[in-house]
């Protein structure tokens, strides 16, 4: 296991002319990782359509961060306008969802970031992306079964079911976290079982999800109240930190720069935050090997779930802040909260229905992404050649899904939510940076492959792509807590 260096010329038979790359930083050819995928004992089963792509988009992009973070970021950044920092963020995903959409159509082979960068940058930053990926997916996916199974033992505890203290993380106690562990067991074994069968499965969920959130939308319209509306964009005022330094943005550590809150650039405070909501479309990138058509079908499967799924956070944050003046709103749980204040308690069981149901797709779109990731970096030879296995009838990469579900099960059971949410978030920025620059570099290292989607204004959108990346990074607290994909408050981890 290791970096491979020196074992590879970066190129394979039938590939186009290159120039050798030398040491860490000798490319992969795009013909050689496409040849890579037709060998039987290698290759992953074709078996996923543009309206897979977009479930699988929407299933992990949409967690309980949609009940929970549209209405704290109103209260603490924006207020109503928080609707327009959820747009600001949509375009700084967008600009990055144009760069994976031209290298997931022009190299349909999986492993994202991790094969786009191998094939631009260099084999040296290619595994570090891919391990950047691999750790953060994990980490994310025992982040959000964490998160799950404090909702269902709340539902549980309802029903008069009590989960006994020792098989939780209940009141911060040491225990192992049973439910969330089974939870990743069991989708482990379905993600194992093939992608089809995962498809049929995740799209129930987000059928199931998506259906609660439209309903707690409409719902909502029916208590909104045009004054709390007023003043949409309050006014601005300085933001004052608290505590340790490792809680204030990085530019204000680095800098000294203070950001504000509220105001115009509260909605871009407020996008900093907000931003993590929309984690998990670059995911869809991850099956592009899985694809019929990946040509065709990558860029509607991305730009289709980040379509949705900023329609759906922007019509909750309307409602939220449209029910209860965004002063009076509770951080913890906004939107159920909202619901009790105007006497509707029975929308708040809902919410917490659909919460549980929704993490049960994340988590398992996180277990596939990452198996993917992994299994890229086996075929290439910079992790063990035996996880690049797939099972001869379901057609995955067993070996790596396996060993990597029992990793996830553990991290899940024995490490507390707050304990990971800190180390995860800022790996998908970093991955956005390196897939932007690896379009500019590809467009001049190769400009003869065909691009069945090519990004426009390259390398100005690119380029705008990294600034915005970058800015967001600055923007997170030193210790990069917030927003993981089941919210830092979410009501069922304050247990």
């Amino acid at each position: 296991m290791g970096l491979d260096i020196g074992s590879r010329d970066g190129s394979g038979g039938g590939a186009a002319p290159q120039r050798p790359a030398r040491g860490a930083f000798r490319t992969k050819t795009v013909e050689q990782s496409i040849a890579d995928t037709e060998e039987p004992e290698h290759g992953l089963r074709k078996e996923l359509s543009a309206l897979d792509l977009v479930v699988y988009g929407v299933g992990v992009i949409v967690g309980t961060g949609i009940f929970v973070v549209t209405g704290s970021v109103a209260k603490e950044y924006a207020g109503p306008a928080v609707s327009l920092a959820f747009v600001a963020s949509a375009v700084v995903c967008g600009l990055a969802a144009l760069c994976y959409a031209e290298f997931a159509s022009t190299v349909p082979v999986a492993g994202s970031a991790y094969t786009f960068s191998y094939a631009s940058i260099g084999e040296l930053p290619a595994w570090i992306i891919g391990w950047d990926l691999v750790l953060e997916l994990a980490l994310g996916a025992g982040v959000v079964a964490g998160g799950w199974s404090g909702y269902v033992a709340s539902l549980l505890s309802h029903a008069g079911i009590e989960v006994p203290a020792s098989l939780s993380h209940r009141d911060g106690r040491f225990g192992f976290d049973v439910l969330a562990a089974a939870l990743v067991l069991v989708l482990t074994g379905i993600v194992m079982m093939g992608m089809k069968l995962s498809a049929r499965i995740t799209g129930l969920v987000v059928a199931t999800k998506v259906t609660v959130v439209l309903v707690v939308i409409f719902a909502g319209l029916f208590y909104v109240t045009g004054s709390n509306y007023s003043p949409f964009l309050p006014p601005s005022r300085a933001t004052t930190g608290t505590g340790s330094t490792l809680h204030a943005p990085l530019v204000q550590v680095v800098f000294g720069f203070t950001p504000s809150s509220f105001g115009v650039m509260g909605i871009f405070s407020a996008a900093a935050v907000v931003f993590f909501a929309f984690i998990g479309f670059d995911i869809v990138a991850t099956a592009a090997e899985e694809t019929r058509n990946p040509q065709r079908d990558m860029p509607r499967g991305i730009f289709g779930s980040l379509i949705l799924c900023t329609t759906l956070y922007v019509a909750v944050s309307l409602v939220v802040t449209g029910m209860q003046k965004y002063s009076d709103l509770d951080t913890s749980a906004p939107l159920s909260n909202a619901f009790k204040a105007v006497g509707a308690p029975f929308w708040s069981g809902l919410i917490s229905f659909g919460a549980a149901v929704g993490l049960t797709s994340v988590v398992m779109i996180l277990l596939l992404g990452q198996t993917r990731v992994f299994f890229a970096m086996s075929r290439d030879g910079l992790l063990p050649r035996a996880f690049s296995q797939v099972h001869p009838r379901y057609g995955t990469p067993y070996r790596t899904t396996v060993l990597l579900g029992v990793v996830v099960a553990l991290i899940a059971g024995f490490f507390t939510v707050g304990e990971l949410e800190q180390m995860v978030n800022i790996g998908t920025l970093f991955a956005f940076v390196v897939v932007a620059v690896g379009v500019i570099v590809l467009r001049r290292t190769r400009p003869d492959l065909h691009r069945a989607f090519r990004a426009p204004w390259v390398p100005v959108l690119p380029s705008l792509s990294v600034c915005a990346s970058l800015w967001l990074m600055i923007n997170l607290s030193a210790e990069t807590r917030r927003g993981c994909r089941c919210s830092p408050s979410a009501p069922a981890r304050r247990r």
